[in-house]
């Protein structure tokens, strides 16, 4: 297209708070309502009259005024799609304390303005003023309204503050409708200036980016439904770091060219198992496809609906269908009479589907996506065992034993995925179901299908031939197999099946039954003697009870078999972890060539149901672009033989380095609960910790307060208090600062307890160190651990280089507050322990590497954050606000004697069935809780989903290419993906940003659900990617965790969760550290969110009289105690 010429700019007016330029423009081009910017026509260099206007603001205006330039010019491109084309450039300059610079004799002048009535009749007088002088947009308030900011620590950075108009919380007053309508849509500012800098080397230029086009929603928060809300679209496409190819467990599908049909199924008498309704439907189909159905293959979901491919030759049918199945508790075999009642609902047709797809749509049609899933599912739900959204078998590969009666099974996942590519089918092997939709961290071990009597032995761990069973054995034998399914090996070929409902407390010897009306009584030897001929050896064991409980049925152990398949739904054991955990561990090469046979395995291109639907896959992994980010420079003190450092393949090393901000530890104390350590020996492990924190920049004094203290493991809390006041009586006043405690590896609850006492009840900061590393000192541990003391006492190990330069796009330019926050759940079967929320928040600024941290227990399993704000009813006080949120917006502004003005919210654990419900929660519980601080106080927001659970993983597309994989075999860190795999037009990517330790990375994925910020692609990929060298437990990029780095505290916390029943807990914090973590903030919200669930004392009547908070929907929550103020001001939970 041609560019328009446009004469230069002229000045309409001139006042003390803004200067505006008009521009002339053709006559055959009117004015239109603002809209956005197309950089691919258009740049500034198009009209003539901007790049003029940035001439003379730089020569006459410069650090003096605020300035909005506004044109608007419509234009017809070749396919006669009007396009409306806008540029805006707001350059702000800012005054100590929110004021607002103004221009007197061509010299900056500031003019505080205190009084908010002060601010509106200023703001009025210039609108007034802009209604007098230009015809364009003049009732329009955020056209010409400037915002209030807060001072520039560095005005020689000339960084420019570019977003569009704040929304309010949807609980603020609304404007009128006629304020609203008067700009239908309202210009969004351009996000860069000339010469605004990126990253290290700065940018050049004038370089306009592309701008999204806003709706107008002005003054209005987001909505109260997700009818009316839509996520951000994309901005742009990456184009930082370099270039790379992929490979994705993506495989793309092909569209069936038919409308699908939805049938309505009622099966009488109705059923609960899915699996029974299946098995109905399956004779339905077996019997009736010839005649009644046409021919046609259908699918079915186990619950409610039939879909096919074509229309059956009726609208509406009942079918009579006999199902002969065994019944469990008798082991008989039955014959039940259901009837099937189908009736058409409706057609589902693909034109939506295509549609969103080619990003014409932005709404994705669920029910057509749903339909495609469950043909492509229908196969994979006949043969193999279904668990959530996994498929499980023994003969997908071998299976692994785990011990104590468990092995261990492979399974899949699989789902299909809108894509950018199209419809993509995405396949991983799974192990370990470590997605919560999934499953639960046990689901994957299955009963070993062994004859009873070896089950028991190998869970009593010992003979049980030679002598009966204590009651404590039985008991737990009892525990073990209740609700097992058994078969029978006494009748030959006759295999009936039982479930087990108890255990005899007599052995078999003893037990004799009636076996008739009269009551004749018969011993169980005895009957299987003469019933079967089968002699009963160890009759000194109790027989199973199969049936119920008033007709029970006893069967001797050695004549049954536990049946293949059944799923162990009970806790893991350490070892059982520890086995499963080595089982998983997969490298790359082996996981892309097992989920490669998966696909095969399974037989896609023969599926008799993707062929009856028109479907087809493709048998590749997808080839996606991919860009490697460059890694950031890290700056360490200046005292140091290194003051800088460019990471290598994702890690450093301390090294001639010291921390750049070093704490001073003058008053600590040791506790040694180890029975098997000398005090000589801790003294000097002390030592040694101690002179590793100086060598790394700490002041650390030698010499504890009181000498080291032994004490016995299970009187932590007399050790402590007794500790804790011996120092604080030495010391006279002043506080004790750190304890170092010394922990027996197997260390049961010690470790939750200590945790508990120290940062609720006394506000004391601990360090623990496990015996081995006592005894074994290594350089490499201490340094690991003087990185964690250091910045939970208040110290920073490392920031970004560009932090302090003020070079970090959206962050450095105005204050700026990074939130992280997760919740986690209790494990399944847990119906009454609460869930754990963490919302973590930065400290500094521009650094943004402290965070403080505050914990909450909620409803179960509730995701939505219940106190990211509340208000409550004082007596004397009248209504309160509070909740983290704002109790952390506050800690900030007393940190950096400034308040926010921008927030950036990383939001850990969403599902994205839960993106809209969570959006909608917390963000206006961000906008409550900034409105409560000040009135009209709403900082920009972003809010940025993040997801670790998630099944795509990606590979390099050579792995004999050692340039392009780290030492593990994966994809290099800083690897980003935002095409293709992505979805087709919401702002979402995949980022690697660590290097691999073990087994098969696994990229976190970001999706921006709100952004008023305005990010590119380039800005909030490089943001995340940087923030992931911050990390303040090891010299490492996060994302994978630091199994190996950080081994004492992964295992420390694993034998605590156990030894408190937390199992789920202790397995999901395993596959956190080691297969994907995230973005610190996330992460540090998901280490205080567990660190909290051992603040929970158990239940007892001791504890009975702790006050009870109501959740929203009526359950009643115990509160966790409270952090100490020390406490909850640095990072902890490190």
């Amino acid at each position: 297209m041609p560019r328009m010429p446009c004469p230069p700019p002229s000045i309409l007016f001139q006042s003390g708070l803004t200067t505006a330029f008009a521009f002339r423009l053709p006559p055959s081009l009117p004015l239109q309502t603002f809209s956005a910017l197309d950089p691919c026509v258009h740049s500034p260099e198009s009209f003539p009259g901007v790049s003029e206007a940035h001439s003379l603001i730089r020569r006459n205006l410069t650090h003096s005024l605020s300035l909005s330039l506004c044109m608007s010019v419509r234009q017809i491109s070749e396919g006669g799609r009007r396009r409306e084309v806008t540029y805006q450039k707001r350059c702000r300059n800012r005054a100590p304390f929110g004021g607002l610079k103004t221009l007197q004799e061509g010299k900056p002048e500031f003019h505080l303005i205190e009084d908010e009535r002060e601010l509106k009749g200023e703001q009025r007088t210039l609108q007034e003023s802009v209604k007098q002088k230009t015809s364009f947009q003049r009732d329009c308030p955020v056209c010409f309204a400037e915002m209030l900011h807060g001072e520039m620590k560095d005005p020689q950075q000339k960084h420019v503050v570019l977003r569009k108009p704040l929304q309010n919380s949807i609980n603020q007053q609304k404007p009128s409708p006629q304020l609203l309508y008067s700009c239908e849509v309202c210009l969004q500012d351009a996000k860069r200036s000339k010469g605004r800098r990126r990253g290290r080397g700065g940018g050049k230029g004038t370089k306009v980016e592309r701008l999204q086009q806003v709706e107008v929603d002005l003054d209005m928060g987001p909505p109260v439904s997700s009818k009316g809300l839509t996520f951000p679209r994309r901005p742009d496409y990456g184009q930082a770091g370099t270039k790379c190819i992929v490979k994705a467990n993506h495989f793309l599908a092909e569209l069936p060219d038919k409308d699908l049909n939805q049938y309505d199924v009622t099966i009488t008498p109705e059923l609960t198992s899915r699996s029974v309704n299946r098995a109905i439907m399956v004779q339905l189909v077996k019997l009736y496809r010839e005649t009644d159905l046409g021919m046609r293959l259908p699918v079915y979901d186990g619950r409610k609906s039939l879909y096919t491919a074509g229309l059956l030759p009726f609208t509406s049918k009942d079918f009579n269908i006999t199902l002969v199945d065994e019944d469990e508790g008798m082991g008989i075999t039955r014959e039940r009479e259901f009837k099937v009642a189908i009736k058409f609902v409706a057609h589902a047709d693909m034109y939506h589907l295509r549609q969103f797809l080619a990003g014409k749509q932005a709404d994705a049609p669920q029910e057509v996506l749903q339909i495609l899933d469950i043909v492509l599912r229908e196969l994979s739900s006949q043969r193999y065992i279904a668990i959530g959204r996994c498929f499980y078998s023994p003969d997908i590969r071998k299976p692994q034993r785990l011990g104590a009666g468990l092995q261990s099974w492979c399974g899949f996942y699989q789902s299909i995925r809108p894509t950018q590519m199209g419809l993509s089918l995405n396949i991983e092997n799974e192990q370990i179901s470590s997605v919560s939709h999934c499953s639960d961290m046990s689901s994957t071990a299955f009963i070993e299908p062994l004859p009873v009597i070896e089950f028991v032995t190998q869970i009593l761990g010992k003979d049980i031939l030679s002598r009966p069973l204590s009651d404590a054995d039985r008991v737990k034998v009892k525990k073990a197999l209740r609700g097992v399914k058994v078969e029978v090996t006494h009748r030959g070929n006759v295999r009936r099946k039982y479930r087990i409902s108890g255990l005899t407390s007599q052995p078999t010897r003893e037990l004799i039954f009636p076996v008739d009306e009269q009551m004749n009584m018969k011993s169980v030897v005895e009957y299987f003697q003469e019933m079967y001929g089968f002699t009963i050896q160890h009759s000194h064991l109790p027989c199973l009870q199969v049936g119920n409980q008033r007709k029970a049925n006893y069967l001797p152990m050695e004549a049954c078999k536990i049946v293949e398949g059944q799923r162990h739904t009970k806790r893991l054991n350490d070892k059982q972890i520890t086995s499963l955990l080595k089982v998983t561990c997969q490298r790359p090469r082996e996981k892309e060539m097992d989920i490669l046979q998966t696909f095969h395995q399974n037989g896609y291109e023969q599926d008799p149901y993707a062929k009856e639907f028109g479907m087809s896959i493709s048998d590749k992994l997808a080839s996606v672009e991919a860009r490697v980010l460059p890694a950031p420079w890290l700056k360490y003190h200046d005292t140091g033989k290194e003051k800088d450092c460019l990471p290598q393949v994702g890690q450093w090393n301390m090294m001639n380095k010291k921390m750049i901000n070093g704490s001073a530890v003058n008053y600590w104390a040791c506790i040694n609960f180890s029975r098997s350590v000398q005090e000589s020996t801790v003294s000097g492990f002390c030592q040694e910790l101690a002179q590793m924190c100086q060598v790394s920049g700490m002041e650390f004094n030698r010499e504890p307060v009181i000498p080291i203290y032994s004490a016995r493991p299970d009187q932590v809390e007399k050790a402590l208090k007794y500790v804790y006041n011996a120092a604080t009586n030495k010391l006279k006043g002043k506080e004790l600062e750190l304890l170092i405690a010394i922990l027996p590896d197997n260390n049961g609850s010690l470790y939750g307890d200590l945790k508990r006492i120290c940062e609720t009840d006394l506000g004391l900061i601990s360090q623990c160190c496990l015996t081995k590393h006592v005894f074994k000192i290594s350089k490499q541990y201490l340094a690991n651990v003087s990185l964690k003391i250091n910045v939970k006492m208040g110290g920073r190990n490392t920031v970004l280089l560009d932090a302090l330069s003020w070079k970090i796009p959206l962050v450095s330019d105005i204050p700026t507050i990074i939130f992280g926050a997760d919740v986690t759940h209790p494990e399944t079967g847990e119906d009454s322990s609460p869930s754990i929320a963490a919302v973590v928040a930065s400290q500094d600024w521009p650094e943004v590497t402290k965070y403080a941290g505050l914990v909450c227990a909620q409803a179960h399993r509730q995701e939505l954050i219940q106190d990211l704000f509340k208000t409550w009813n004082d007596p004397q006080r009248g209504t309160i606000s509070g909740g983290m949120i704002r109790e952390l917006l506050i800690s900030y502004r007393k940190a950096t004697g400034q308040k926010p003005l921008r927030i950036i919210f990383y939001r850990d654990g969403v599902s994205e069935g839960q993106f809209y419900q969570v959006l909608l929660y917390e963000l206006d519980a961000i906008r409550k809780a900034c409105a409560s601080l000040e009135p009209n106080y709403q900082p920009p927001v972003t809010f940025v989903v993040v997801q670790k659970r998630h099944h795509t993983r990606l590979f390099t597309n050579n792995h004999e290419d050692r340039n392009s994989t780290d030492k593990s075999g994966n994809i290099l860190p800083g690897t980003v993906v935002d095409s293709k795999i992505c979805h087709p037009t919401e702002f979402d990517f995949y980022l690697c940003s660590h290097a691999g330790i073990q087994g098969t990375s696994r990229p976190a994925h970001y999706h921006v659900l709100w952004d008023e910020n305005n990010f590119t692609a380039d800005e909030m990929q490089s943001l995340t990617n940087n923030l992931c060298y911050t990390y303040a437990r090891c010299t490492r990029s996060v994302s994978v965790g630091n199994l190996l780095t950080n081994l004492s505290l992964t295992m420390t916390y694993l034998h605590e969760c156990l030894s408190r029943s937390f199992c789920w807990s202790a397995l999901n914090y395993v596959l956190y550290t080691c297969t994907g973590i995230c973005v610190p903030p996330a992460y540090y919200a998901h280490l205080a969110a567990y660190r909290a669930r051992f603040y929970m004392e158990p239940e007892g009547p001791e504890n009975s009289t702790t006050r009870s908070t109501h959740s929203p929907n009526g359950s009643c929550v115990r509160p966790l105690p409270a952090l100490k103020e020390r406490v909850k001001k640095v990072m902890f939970y490190c």
